[in-house]
């Protein structure tokens, strides 16, 4: 009987795909309502204390209705894909599309208090600027008091982690290497490190 998703196919690696949230903030945040679904593309960081998810997102969003205390939500993190022909391959084979993929699955925690909410949007901005910031964003800046009630802050308590990381790891040894350097030259260089620790990681 076939069990899906592959199970090679699979990590329950926690330090693994977080650093697929890390790299890859952009990410889908995904609920619904009366049967019908939602899906809004925002920034949304780990929060090394609570080991929440962390967003704002905009109060005319439709989406919002979706979001109240104790919501399921699904959030999907895409990491580097690519798509895999055959002709790299040294044995016959059909085509495919490799990836990391990160999705998390939890419940929403509205943060309605604005000082706690310009807090998220400060700790972003640092996350998003990195170690060497060319802007740093301060609970202070007038722009930021304008805006802030036009957005909704919220966490995601995660019960839920599941990494999707196809890389061919069902392929034998030559066909593992050339899928890898196919999802290496379809990146940009600054995931490289990311690509190649994965594959280091999943080397039979």
């Amino acid at each position: 009987m076939s069990i899906y998703p592959p199970p090679h196919h699979q990590s329950d690696q926690q330090d693994q795909m977080l650093r697929v949230v890390k790299a890859f903030p952009l990410a889908t945040l995904i609920s619904a309502k009366d049967d019908r679904p939602f899906a809004t593309h925002i920034p949304i960081i780990y929060n090394e204390e609570s080991s929440r998810l962390v967003a704002h997102i905009d109060k005319f969003n439709p989406q919002v209705e979706t979001l109240f205390d104790g919501a399921n939500v699904e959030v999907v993190f895409r990491g580097p894909d690519a798509y895999i022909s055959p002709s790299i391959y040294a044995t016959k084979q059909l085509p495919t599309w490799n990836y990391l993929m990160v999705h998390a699955r939890g419940k929403v925690n509205l943060i309605n208090d604005p000082e706690a909410a310009k807090e998220t949007m400060v700790a972003m901005t640092s996350f998003l600027e990195g170690p060497k910031p060319a802007y740093v964003l301060t609970k202070d800046n007038t722009r930021m008091h304008r805006v802030i009630r036009y957005i909704q802050a919220f966490d995601i308590e995660v019960e839920h982690w599941e990494g999707k990381f196809k890389l061919s790891q069902d392929k034998n040894e030559q066909d593992f290497d050339n899928a890898r350097a196919e999802l290496l030259q379809n990146s940009l260089p600054r995931y490289h490190d990311l690509i190649e620790e994965m594959y280091q990681e999943f080397t039979r």
